[in-house]
């Protein structure tokens, strides 16, 4: 089974103090409409209660600045250091937010089982505080990780009890963030025609309550169903009008993902120089955003683009500078990765 739409997933949760709309929404926001950079900008609160308080938020800061960066682990570290002074303080907003980081972040690391236990966490503090607002987006941040673990049944009753839950409290914003995870829901299964319909009526939602990061990120899920069905003219379209909603916004997550959309649309049809144009836009973002993790992706790519248009020097070249870059990230499984996707073009130009 096509597993690209499984990008789009972490971009879905909100974390609920804020309406943003995306990965963490701050105001409940959608969760699933952005990613963890839209989060970044954590505000500070109830600085009164005390010292403890204050250096969890701070910690907490300092985590979603290693985030924005792509330096996940060190993310994880701050933010654990974080929960532990909120638990101490018994501050269960912050507590709530930070499971919530913690576990799409765990996610993003293909670290399951923890990503889904700091949620089911997460949803508990909602539960114990009556709080049905952080109900819908823990369970959508739930759910967007049980979809990564291919877990489809229980992604979908996850979203169908977020979805009641937010048309029983006449939640626009929590129904059209549930929706949209349901489209990735029948998008994974493979149901393209049904995750549109879900899609187009997310939008409607995400539209009226003035959403912008939110419908960037249906947005974007639409185009990629548009692609999975080979209807590139309009996928193209839906990413473009995502990249501008993500440019407005200031939302690097969506914009990522709208670019990955072009790159990958222009390059199913053999439109290579717009391919190439993508990622030149591609690497701007993540040295603008000094995200080392996103340029490492953007090198591989632009390495594996030209080897599709038989380049290998240059290919070879890319390949090489996304090594160095895994190793200095310490990322081992990439560099892995990459060594044997420079062997093979080695391996090849030797044997011509």
């Amino acid at each position: 089974m096509k597993r690209w739409w499984l990008s789009a997933v972490l971009a879905l949760a909100p974390v609920i103090l804020t309406d943003t709309g995306a990965f963490g929404q701050l105001n409940p926001a959608s969760l699933g409409a952005l990613g963890l950079d839209e989060q970044l900008d954590i505000r500070r609160y109830n600085d009164t209660l005390g010292e403890v308080r204050s250096e969890a938020d701070l910690l907490l800061r300092f985590g979603g600045q290693a985030a924005q960066k792509g330096n996940l682990e060190k993310a994880i570290d701050y933010w654990t250091q974080a929960l532990l002074l909120y638990q101490q303080a018994e501050d269960y907003e912050g507590i709530g937010l930070t499971y919530d980081y913690l576990g799409l972040t765990y996610a993003q690391l293909g670290r399951y089982l923890e990503a889904e236990n700091a949620l089911r966490r997460r949803l508990g503090v909602a539960r114990s505080r009556q709080d049905f607002l952080g109900q819908i987006y823990a369970l959508n941040n739930l759910g967007t990780v049980l979809l990564q673990s291919e877990s489809f049944e229980a992604a979908a009753r996850t979203f169908g009890e977020a979805l009641a839950i937010a048309r029983s409290i006449d939640s626009d914003t929590g129904e059209g963030l549930s929706l949209s995870n349901l489209g990735l829901v029948a998008a994974g299964a493979g149901d393209y025609q049904q995750a549109i319909k879900r899609y187009e009526a997310a939008l409607t939602l995400r539209r009226r309550t003035g959403d912008p990061l939110g419908e960037a990120n249906t947005r974007n899920n639409l185009g990629d169903a548009y692609r999975a069905l080979n209807r590139h003219r309009d996928a193209l379209a839906s990413y473009r009008f995502a990249l501008r909603l993500a440019q407005n916004s200031r939302d690097p997550a969506n914009k990522f993902r709208a670019l990955n959309g072009l790159f990958g649309s222009y390059s199913a049809q053999g439109q290579y120089l717009l391919a190439f144009r993508t990622l030149d836009q591609r690497i701007a973002l993540a040295q603008e955003q000094e995200n080392r993790r996103q340029e490492l992706i953007t090198l591989r790519m632009y390495a594996q683009l030209y080897r599709a248009s038989g380049n290998t020097v240059d290919a070879r070249n890319f390949y090489e500078r996304a090594i160095a870059l895994a190793t200095a990230l310490g990322d081992t499984q990439q560099e892995a990765l990459l060594r044997n996707e420079l062997a093979q073009i080695i391996y090849r130009r030797a044997g011509t």
